[in-house]
């Protein structure tokens, strides 16, 4: 008899085949829109930015524009995002759901990384959280990893001029916007609505349905299918999936269900 766990991984991922981007600069709330609009799907969220603090806290440096932008600070960013791409590689062995954490600034980058996941035979989408560049500084100011103002103003000038790009890169369908300036329970709804729209949309891609059916086979067979980058690796974050919020999720209770999660 299958566990739980072993029911939500790999093959059996009830988010298998779907990658979310995260885009908007420092100060724009990504990290609690996203608990807000996805919390409790159990996806796989990649975000090199939650193992550089503890890398940076190990060195014994600190989350400030000094220790950061030191030699230093960039070659443990450096060591960070090697330790996000080797985890990502065994989340996409077993093809599993993921959120992809990052600001938006460098366009091709995403696009090449939207290239290599339809390959795989993903679904792809973006939430892009927006915000005006005032309130882009004054959340900055109140962050743990505060960054120079002028670099602030940097980052988001290059997100803004990527919206229309992403816009055509997703498309219309598949890219939400947020507007996290001062954000109500009514707008989370509505986009935590339409991320359930879109991930509980069945695999149609040929690519994905030939993968899945090999998977089935082999486990048929008894042969190990098990993903390496199930369970906790690199210090990473997988949304936890609770079998009884289940009931919540299908009936779309998204303000209960949200008070839970986030």
């Amino acid at each position: 008899m299958k566990t739980y766990h072993e029911l939500q991984e790999g093959v059996y991922d009830p988010n298998i085949f779907k990658a979310i981007f995260l885009a908007g600069g420092p100060g724009s709330g990504k990290s609690y829109v996203v608990r807000r609009t996805t919390g409790g799907l159990g996806m796989k969220i990649l975000n090199s930015d939650d193992i550089y603090e503890k890398m940076l806290k190990d060195a014994g440096m600190k989350t400030t524009p000094e220790d950061i932008y030191s030699d230093k600070g960039q070659e443990i960013r450096g060591r960070a995002k090697g330790v996000t791409s080797r985890t990502k590689g065994n989340y996409l062995e077993g093809r599993l759901g993921l959120i992809i954490d990052g600001t938006g600034k460098d366009y091709d980058k995403i696009a090449n990384q939207v290239g290599g996941l339809k390959a795989l035979g993903y679904e792809t989408y973006m939430i892009f959280v927006n915000t005006s560049l005032e309130t882009a500084q004054e959340r900055n100011l109140k962050r743990d990893r505060t960054l120079a103002a002028d670099e602030v103003t940097r980052m988001w000038n290059a997100v803004q001029n990527n919206i229309g790009k992403f816009q055509r890169l997703f498309g219309g369908s598949n890219f939400i916007i947020v507007d996290n300036n001062n954000a109500g329970e009514d707008v989370f709804e509505k986009v935590w609505k339409r991320c359930m729209g879109l991930i509980r949309k069945k695999v149609t891609n040929r690519i994905a349905k030939q993968w899945i059916a090999l998977q089935l086979k082999m486990k048929e067979r008894g042969e190990n299918t098990t993903p390496t980058g199930s369970g906790k690796s690199g210090g990473l974050t997988k949304q936890k999936i609770n079998p009884k919020r289940l009931k919540d999720i299908k009936k779309g209770g998204f303000s209960r269900f949200a008070r839970r999660t986030g």
